[in-house]
């Protein structure tokens, strides 16, 4: 199963969160963004509706899928001020 983290890093005179190389928007202290981190990865376990999808992979091919919404990752939320 695949684990998604959610970093709780300084940030543009603040604080944010960030997943990859992705950053949230800018909070005034850590312990907003350590909540709104903790909030973000809980939403994303919650389970949602199968549906299917279409998307363009980067050779330009289209692929159609059908996305189980039972399949969440888990989470964790990495706190290291």
């Amino acid at each position: 199963m695949a684990i998604v983290r959610y970093e709780v890093v300084e940030h543009d005179g603040g604080w944010a969160y960030k997943v990859g190389d992705v950053l949230s928007e800018t909070f005034r202290s850590h312990e907003a963004a350590l909540k709104a981190a903790t909030e973000a990865a809980a939403r994303q376990t919650l389970a949602g509706n199968t549906d299917g999808i279409v998307y363009q992979d980067g050779d330009g091919q289209w692929h159609e899928e059908l996305a189980d919404g039972k399949d969440r990752p888990s989470t964790e939320v990495i706190d290291e001020p």
